[in-house]
């Protein structure tokens, strides 16, 4: 029996750093979505023989680069044993993972993380396992910051280092264009060159689903990460003035520690038409559609 999941890319529509704890952590503020776009995870049937309880296979446009990776430090081998060990002597059966790698990797879209998010949703399925809430949470948060909020992949508010987390479903239907230029950014010297104060926790209305109203409130934010990261690449800066020239695009800005930009639409439609027009001026990898898959 084989079994999907999908993992859609995380995007920022703000990120404002908020604080720093004494143990070095920074403490965030952000309105998080999750458009129609992201990688897959498949089960496949375990050959006979199958050593390890758990083997990952990684195809699709950006696997190049993780192939060169140990994969036992790949989040989606660390997320299903952490399940194994959650499990303790529930007998499990041996499984194959395939991820499609769709998603640019290290790209301030929350591959990674996302790809956890996506395997523990899929083995919690296939394994038959019974977890509350609050144990799924404390998994996610040890695989990294950014799991626990793409546990559920619909719109949400995240808070603290993104163990704090709450529904945001008032959003408007619209439309967005994700380009990243092909060039990783390192988070830590992103974060080691912010030179800014921190920033007001944002101050979000509770009826955002007009999308005037949407676009208005989004346009007094910031991502607190886009000025050290389009000092440390300038072609970020490119990238943004591409989106912003483009018909009919409301706003523009980076998502999380980069190098993706978005910008958002109206309408799906009004996206996808600025990606095939913006394909045919730059060899970037480039997506356009619904914004938020709710």
């Amino acid at each position: 029996m084989s079994m999907e999941e999908k993992a859609y890319a995380k995007i920022n529509l703000h990120l404002h750093v908020t604080g720093k704890r004494a143990d070095g952590y920074h403490l965030l503020d952000s309105l998080v979505v999750f458009p129609d776009v992201g990688d897959h995870l498949t089960i496949i049937p375990a050959e006979a023989g199958q050593v390890d309880l758990v083997t990952l296979q990684i195809v699709g446009p950006f696997s190049a680069s993780l192939h060169s990776e140990d994969l036992k430090n790949n989040l989606i081998i660390k997320a299903a044993y952490q399940l194994v060990a959650y499990a303790q002597d529930k007998k499990l059966s041996p499984v194959c993972l395939c991820l499609e790698k769709n998603l640019p990797v290290s790209s301030g879209i929350g591959g990674g993380s996302t790809d956890a998010a996506a395997t523990l949703r899929l083995l919690i399925r296939y394994w038959g396992l019974k977890i509350s809430s609050q144990d799924l949470a404390k998994i996610a948060l040890q695989l990294g910051a950014d799991v626990p909020v793409c546990l559920h992949p619909v719109s949400q508010r995240m808070e603290g280092i993104g163990e704090g987390l709450s529904f945001f479903p008032n959003l408007p239907d619209f439309g967005m264009l994700l380009v990243n230029h092909g060039e990783a950014v390192s988070t830590p010297d992103i974060f080691r060159n912010r030179k800014a104060d921190f920033s007001e926790r944002a101050i979000l209305g509770e009826n955002l689903n007009s999308f005037e109203e949407f676009i208005q409130q989004l346009s007094y934010l910031t991502n607190d990460l886009q000025p050290p990261a389009c000092l440390l690449n300038p072609k970020i800066t490119s990238v943004l003035q591409a989106i912003e020239g483009l018909p009919f695009c409301r706003l523009s800005r980076m998502s999380g520690s980069g190098a993706t930009c978005f910008g958002l639409f109206e309408t799906a439609e009004q996206a996808n038409e600025a990606a095939i027009l913006l394909k045919q001026r730059y060899p970037w990898w480039i997506w356009g559609g619904n914004g938020n898959v709710k």
